[in-house]
């Protein structure tokens, strides 16, 4: 005997539990990194964000409750429900819809005020974790780890080590850390999920991280801000580890690395993708500021020293030409030839002169006079009557050449 097609037919039922498990299984898979962090910055950050949904379901919930319950109150087929046309005002219900609502910006506003600055990266930590507090040795002696973003890597600098890493950091558990962070040519996102928050690496700027690691372990890090053709790549371990682990990691580096140079840093910094954790025992002096102010390349003006300049009123209009092209290392390394579509390319200061510089420049011109040629007849305010040479500017002009 046949059985009939509908017998056949799969109930939806089965259907839904069919699609439901292969988004389980994918959802069973992931890392809630966010909200189990290792770190005592990230766990305030959790509970942060905790307290502040928790706020908001206390809206969000009744009135999708209420949603639902006058929905089937007053639906069309219960003829028996209360029907006030002329109904428009109910004093207790506005103080019910205005205060609550209220009261909960309230909150939400002071608590985003004290934890802003609270999580302030760039404060120092005012303790360990929520059980311990900081100690005096560790105020005074946090780790430091200088962090550049390269195409497309990572590169941390201990200067109390003397060592460097390229994507691999590193720091002992219940120690603060202090990062100074600043990129070589776009701007990426320094970010480890069970550290801290994420912030932002900029060229020729630097920006701090304060935080601390509580739980030994391996952790990932890397860019969540998009900075190119390399970025899914741009990712690095990051390992908690105890004080004796952590001595033996430093000595591992300085036994196994090479020579850390401007030579082999201008070479590390071009583009490069997935690139393989490297080490560095020697650093030479230097290197990070130099790669902060864009001047690692020999007979570059540092960004401090232009500002320094800037800072007391500039070089004068005939600094318009002592000038040299700029051409940022971006360009260089990402192979475009960096021309300004709209304006002029930037430029920067090439040579100061010394006054024993500018007398010997003025000799020579006072030997070497430049003919200029004859304006024809032309005379108008401030030009020279034709057929005669401008003076020489004195000694005491600014000696810019």
């Amino acid at each position: 005997m046949l059985m009939p097609c509908s017998h056949l037919r799969p109930r939806p039922g089965a259907l839904r539990s069919l699609v439901a498990l292969p988004v389980l299984m994918l959802l069973g898979a992931c890392n809630a990194v966010v909200l189990d962090p290792a770190g005592d910055v990230a766990a305030q950050q959790r509970d942060l964000v905790l307290i502040s949904t928790g706020l908001m379901l206390l809206i969000i919930v009744p009135v999708m409750a209420l949603t639902v319950l006058f929905a089937w109150r007053y639906r069309a087929a219960n003829k028996a429900a209360r029907y006030e046309p002329d109904w428009d005002h109910s004093t207790q219900l506005e103080l019910i819809i205005w205060a609550a609502p209220l009261l909960i910006i309230i909150c939400l506003g002071a608590l985003t005020w004290v934890s802003t600055h609270l999580l302030d990266p760039y404060r120092p930590l005012g303790r360990v974790s929520a059980g311990q507090a900081l100690s005096k040795q560790a105020q005074a002696q946090p780790l430091e780890v200088q962090v550049v973003a390269l195409d497309w890597k990572w590169l941390f600098f201990y200067p109390e080590y003397g060592i460097a890493t390229v994507n691999e950091l590193a720091a002992p558990v219940d120690r603060p850390i202090r990062f100074r962070i600043t990129s070589s040519s776009v701007m990426n996102s320094f970010y480890i999920p069970a550290l801290a928050g994420q912030i932002y690496a900029m060229p020729g700027m630097e920006t701090k991280l304060h935080a601390v690691i509580n739980k030994p372990g391996n952790y990932v890090g890397f860019s969540a801000n998009y900075s190119g053709a390399g970025f899914s790549g741009m990712r690095f371990r990051f390992h908690g580890l105890s004080d004796a682990d952590f001595g033996a990691w430093v000595q591992n580096a300085r036994t196994k690395g090479g020579a850390l140079d401007r030579a082999a840093y201008l070479k590390l910094e071009r583009p490069s993708e997935n690139v393989p954790v490297q080490r560095f025992a020697r650093v030479e002096p230097g290197l990070y500021d130099a790669a902060l102010n864009m001047c690692v390349e020999p007979g570059k003006m540092c960004m401090h020293d232009m500002m320094q300049i800037d800072a007391k009123g500039g070089l004068g209009m005939a600094a318009v030409h002592n000038v040299r092209a700029l051409s940022y290392d971006k360009y260089a390394r990402r192979g475009s030839s960096g021309a300004a579509v709209l304006g002029s390319n930037a430029a920067y200061v090439g040579a100061l002169c010394s006054p024993g510089d500018a007398k010997a420049m003025l000799a020579l011109r006072h030997d070497r006079p430049v003919p200029l040629p004859d304006p024809g007849g032309l005379i108008g305010a401030g030009l020279p009557q034709p057929g005669r040479t401008p003076s020489i500017a004195s000694l005491d002009a600014p000696a810019i050449l």
